[in-house]
């Protein structure tokens, strides 16, 4: 299997430097990824999250919450939408078959819209916790106004068999020994981390588990304030977060784990080291220059 890095459009906090720790003042917007992940198979293309689809590019306002995008900002670029970067890479909306989400926040369903066709895969627990809309800042970060194609979407219960010490759901019985669901409970009550076994061995993408990429050092781990006051404000299960946090990092600096590299949805360090090139360029620089 082919995997592709895509950065779904950028979100942009204020104070930059206290949330990503590379811009260079607290004046400037920072820039936080959405990382998202294409996947060739010989049955159809597999997208890992969706980022912010067209039209949340087309029209904001009316799909996510003016407290979020206060906040963040989002870089709205239609070319950084996932769906343009498949077809920039040569693909159809309609080769999409399966979408896998680690968890309904706005800026990681948004996309769901532009892939009508595709069957979309997540836990029974973060569905069931997102329909309810229980308090004001469920509101703000489960949009249903993104959820048009409700009526293709697919649960799983949790449990399953092990894979590195962490529970497995297997969505996909054509690729059940390839690609699954990791809940990783926490930042909502059904986040899910995918992991998808490449050529070189496994892929983990971690989601919103963990936010900076120095959260996963084992000597001294550590979060800029910015990032660690959002999760703070952002969790669902606090004590469950910090437990995958620890586990995930323990996987991390296991020796033997070295085959397995995880990274989160929104760290443009990871991004850039994985997919080799700046997390503002789309992926069709893969396959033709930029103008």
């Amino acid at each position: 299997m082919r995997v592709h890095h895509l950065n779904c459009i950028s979100s942009c906090p204020l104070s930059g430097k206290l949330f990503d720790g590379r811009t260079a003042g607290l004046l400037q917007r920072g820039e936080l990824t959405c990382h998202c992940l294409l996947i060739e198979t010989d049955d159809g293309l597999v997208l890992v999250d969706t980022g912010f689809g067209l039209r949340d590019v087309a029209n904001p306002r009316s799909r996510l919450s003016t407290f979020f995008l206060l906040m963040l900002k989002p870089d709205f670029r239609e070319t950084m939408t996932a769906l343009r970067q498949v077809e920039a890479l040569g693909f159809a909306a309609s080769d999409v078959r399966h979408i896998l989400l680690s968890h309904l926040d706005f800026d990681h369903a948004g996309g769901l819209d532009d892939f009508p066709h595709a069957t979309v895969h997540m836990l029974q627990t973060e569905r069931d916790y997102a329909l309810q809309q229980r308090t004001w800042l469920d509101r703000q970060r489960f949009r249903p106004q993104q959820w048009s194609t409700r009526d293709k979407w697919v649960v799983h219960a949790e449990g399953g068999d092990r894979w590195h010490g962490f529970d497995r759901v297997r969505p996909l019985a054509r690729f059940a020994d390839d690609i699954a669901l990791v809940p990783l409970r926490g930042h909502t009550f059904g986040h899910a981390g995918i992991a998808v076994r490449t050529g070189s061995g496994w892929l983990l993408l971690a989601a919103d588990a963990y936010f900076y990429h120095t959260e996963m050092d084992a000597e001294r781990p550590h979060c800029t304030p910015g990032l660690a006051l959002y999760q703070w404000m952002m969790d669902k299960d606090r004590a469950a977060r910090r437990h995958n946090q620890a586990r995930l990092r323990a996987l991390c600096n296991a020796d033997a784990t070295r085959d397995v590299r995880v990274f989160s949805s929104h760290d443009p360090v990871e991004f850039e080291r994985l997919a080799q090139r700046a997390a503002s360029v789309p992926a069709e620089a893969l396959i033709r220059p930029l103008a």
